[in-house]
């Protein structure tokens, strides 16, 4: 039930943090509760996704992808994940989870999820890929359509090395998922 109060508060709260512009970040705050927590007592690595899940939607939500996406019957979709844990966070502790969409390629769109400590360091991060698929017309958009569709004015970067190789791997990783039917 919290997992739906977390999403309850995230996005009754959108507007109060202003329109999300393609390049800056997010910030949710939260605490890691009993809930989240694993054997270890810390945050358990399915937690991490279901925080980064809000964030997307929180960048959604303020960008304006959410309501034309409805409007247009589109569907944003997850493509795949990365994650490395370097620190951990601990039961009771408060961090922030800083969200931002990178850059796109094509139809794939490179976002990133950062959580961080009080102290400022970095407990993990995790890259996603992510498209806009259009239902009527049984498509992926390109990212492209979508931010003009948003009436953004933003190109974007090349990917950087490791988004580069993660659009790779990502790639490779799928081919091979839909070899083994």
């Amino acid at each position: 039930m919290y997992v739906w109060g977390r999403l309850l508060r995230v996005a009754l709260t959108s507007k109060s943090r202003g329109a999300y512009r393609l390049g800056e970040e997010s910030r949710l705050s939260f605490r890691c509760l009993p809930s989240d927590i694993d054997s270890n007592i810390h945050l358990n690595n399915a937690r991490y996704m279901m925080l980064a899940d809000l964030g997307r939607i929180d960048l959604f939500l303020r960008a304006g992808l959410l309501g034309l996406a409805r409007s247009n019957k589109w569907a944003p979709m997850m493509g795949g994940v990365q994650s490395v844990y370097v620190r951990e966070i601990r039961l009771w502790r408060r961090f922030d989870v800083l969200s931002s969409i990178e850059t796109w390629e094509g139809t794939q769109v490179i976002g990133r999820h950062r959580f961080v400590l009080e102290n400022g360091e970095t407990a993990a991060l995790i890259m996603t890929t992510a498209g806009v698929y259009d239902s009527p017309n049984r498509r992926f958009l390109a990212i492209d359509e979508v931010v003009e569709a948003l009436g953004a004015r933003v190109r974007p970067r090349a990917p950087n090395p490791a988004e580069a190789e993660f659009m790779g791997s990502h790639g490779r990783l799928r081919a091979l998922a839909k070899s083994l039917r």
